[in-house]
């Protein structure tokens, strides 16, 4: 089961074409014609005996016609959904109000309402999300990553997909688990990424957020990681904080006519099955591919979820009608016994196919 979950996470898209979208607070307009207070509301720590939990979005039509919202659809029957149902008049505001049940027991929660509006051509996707316990905790349990004196959740942030020519911002709280005020900056900052605490210094035994942005490139494709090295208080940790972001082609400027003629990557087979081999073993697999679309077929990185796997040489670009092959060598020396799923992520420049996931499957001995 864990595996097809990660295949279906894999194969989920999500992106807002040159949107920023945000966590700290800031205004989020879309196709300027909508703009929303915040995108994601953070609940923080919070206990199962505090029982559900209520936030607010609020709508403001900035277009030149009223809007509507026709439907916000939740990602579970935990989450109860309630919106301004008559029409926003121009330059006035309406409301999302939701609420978490806060009864599916002692974990972290990330749950989407994807709200449905007069004129947009893809709904907006708003957030809730937080971690509940069952029982109190210390600082130092919330926040089991330690650099220093900084308290972290997670050393390593997942930012999710976005396109090129976008920013994609996030928060995450952190803490001081020290006794005396924390100042935090960032050294060995990554090309791409911008980060940043608020409020800054930390207080003494307190909570704040880690604000980041990340900007496309053209010179970043697929799976990337972003880092920075906390500096607290003057002095340079020797660990540094990972952000990962996916980026996509983007094709938002492309009309439907301009998209079918695009390259149509066809793969004969997405899975090559090596079947049991034993460990150590080198297996040569290979994905035959015809480009049925009108234009070149490009991929602009492939990604593998495993190092065991490698690509014999480079994907070439392959014209329209045209067939290609791609080759991977798989190392099996450093395979765990038992099933074995590996998954070849193709970020390519296919409008109907911009992520292509390919699969090795097989059993090792």
């Amino acid at each position: 089961m864990k595996k097809i979950y990660i295949i279906l996470l894999l194969m989920a898209t999500f992106a807002a074409a040159r949107a920023q979208v945000r966590t700290d607070g800031t205004k989020t307009t879309v196709a300027n014609a909508v703009e929303f207070d915040k995108t994601v509301h953070d609940f923080g720590d919070i206990m199962l005996s505090d029982g559900p939990q209520s936030c607010s979005f609020t709508v403001k039509n900035v277009s030149d016609k009223p809007l509507v919202i026709n439907n916000v659809i939740s990602s579970c029957g935990c989450t109860d959904v309630h919106w301004t149902r008559e029409p926003i008049r121009e330059g006035k505001s309406g409301k999302i109000d939701a609420t978490f049940s806060n009864d599916q027991g002692p974990h972290p929660f990330d749950k989407t309402l994807t709200v449905y509006i007069s004129g947009l051509k893809k709904p907006v996707i708003l957030r809730l999300r937080g971690s509940a316990h069952d029982k109190k905790k210390s600082l130092s349990e919330l926040f089991p990553e330690h650099i220093g004196s900084l308290g972290l959740k997670n050393r390593e942030i997942k930012l999710g997909n976005m396109e090129q020519d976008s920013q994609r911002s996030d928060a995450v709280s952190i803490a001081n688990l020290g006794k005396t005020p924390m100042k935090v900056s960032f050294a060995n900052v990554s090309q791409g990424l911008d980060v940043s605490v608020s409020p800054n210094p930390v207080p003494a035994g307190g909570t704040s957020k880690i604000v980041y942005t990340v900007t496309s490139d053209r010179s970043h494709w697929g799976r990337n990681v972003y880092k920075a090295t906390p500096v607290i208080n003057g002095a340079t940790a020797k660990e540094s904080i990972e952000i990962t972001a996916f980026t996509k082609e983007n094709f938002a400027s492309l009309s439907e006519a301009e998209k079918a003629a695009g390259a149509q990557p066809m793969f004969e087979a997405s899975t090559f099955n090596f079947g049991k081999v034993k460990a150590g073993a080198a297996v040569e697999a290979s994905f035959a591919m015809t480009n049925k679309g009108k234009s070149a077929f490009k991929a602009y990185k492939i990604d593998s979820d495993s190092p065991a796997a490698s690509l014999s040489g480079s994907f070439p670009e392959v014209a329209p009608g045209k067939k290609a092959t791609l080759k991977v060598r798989l190392d099996t020396s450093s395979l765990p016994k038992g099933e074995t799923l590996i998954i070849l992520t193709l970020t390519t420049n296919s409008p109907l196919r911009p992520i292509v996931n390919l699969f090795l499957a097989g059993y090792v001995e």
